[in-house]
């Protein structure tokens, strides 16, 4: 069904374990689910300016951009990424996204809100540091496994047909009021 619909792209068919690299968090298509990637892109939050945090006037100054191949995620705060993926959402189905337990075991936490039917976009995560240590987070592996919950019928009001703000997002989207 992923591949016919185009629901998630790039599309990984099984559970990558190795990559040229070595080892790495898995990814892909797994059991019940889908394991996805985060990108090379992460918004790291900072208290250099007092920001106040304020999702209806978020100020952008409360992040720093970084690019790599992965992220140190400062003790006690987060950061924002994105899905390697682009997903498509049928009208008949919602999801729910959990962190992997790999990253959980550390004291990492994914919160990730569900993807709505005819939702479409990059996934844009957040990644709560909840130590009082460094965390690094390996960009292009596997961060999170979406479950994907089919419905009896379809929903009468999409979040297409009601234009949500953060339809067809791409790269990492902060709050929009």
């Amino acid at each position: 069904m992923a591949k016919e619909h185009r629901m998630i792209e790039p599309f990984e068919d099984g559970l990558v374990r190795h990559n040229a690299s070595g080892p790495v968090i898995s990814y892909g298509l797994s059991s019940y689910g889908y394991d996805l990637r985060v990108a090379n892109e992460f918004k790291v939050f900072t208290n250099v300016y007092n920001a106040i945090v304020d999702p209806k006037a978020f100020d952008d100054r409360s992040f720093v951009d970084i690019s790599g191949e992965s992220c140190l995620v400062p003790p006690n705060s987060f950061a924002l990424a994105r899905s390697v993926e682009y997903f498509r959402i049928p009208r008949d189905v919602i999801t729910l996204c959990v962190g992997k337990s790999t990253y959980a075991r550390c004291g990492i936490i994914v919160n990730v809100t569900p993807f709505e039917p005819e939702w479409e976009g990059h996934v844009t995560l957040e990644i709560s540091n909840t130590t009082p240590l460094p965390a690094r987070i390996h960009a292009g592996e596997g961060l999170a496994q979406v479950l994907f919950l089919s419905t009896m019928g379809m929903c009468e009001i999409s979040y297409a047909d009601r234009a949500g703000k953060y339809q067809a997002q791409r790269g990492i989207v902060g709050p929009r009021a």
